[in-house]
């Protein structure tokens, strides 16, 4: 940057290009997550219900759920409850009988393959790309994560 504050004709250029690169990243994560919602709501389901389903492949406390789902632990009793009223989730006993694990019940479990299958044939990422391009996403997305 000059002295006056003015950007140089090549810093103008890469913030641009930082700004349609950035733009085109929210709006295909914006399409991936509307993906999501629908299939959950053709599943009766809501996207939070359905993060929890796909999270649950094995029983976990209630506080590592809360910590997946970056939520407050307080909002995960409610989540459950709601679960366990249609079915697909049960509270056990860990192996400190004082904490509780949710555990799928078999609804649940065909409710989380089902949702699977949809949520993998049904994505923006899946049902666009080919294969070898989503690979390719996948490294390119590790780089900007590094």
């Amino acid at each position: 940057m000059s002295s006056t504050g003015a950007l140089s004709g090549a810093d103008q250029a890469r913030l641009a290009e930082a700004h349609v690169l950035t733009s085109k990243l929210f709006q295909v994560v914006q399409r991936a997550q509307a993906d999501f919602e629908a299939v959950a709501g053709e599943l009766g389901l809501t996207a939070l219900q359905a993060r929890t389903l796909l999270w649950l492949e094995q029983p976990c406390t209630m506080g590592s759920l809360a910590e997946h789902l970056s939520c407050d632990a307080s909002n995960i009793t409610g989540l459950a409850d709601r679960l366990q009223r249609l079915g697909l989730v049960e509270r056990v006993p860990g192996t400190d009988r004082r904490v509780k694990l949710l555990s799928l019940t078999p609804a649940g479990t065909e409710s989380r393959a089902e949702l699977a299958r949809r949520v993998g044939a049904g994505s923006t990422v899946s049902a666009r790309l080919s294969s070898a391009q989503r690979r390719q996403l996948s490294k390119l997305l590790d780089e900007l994560l590094a």
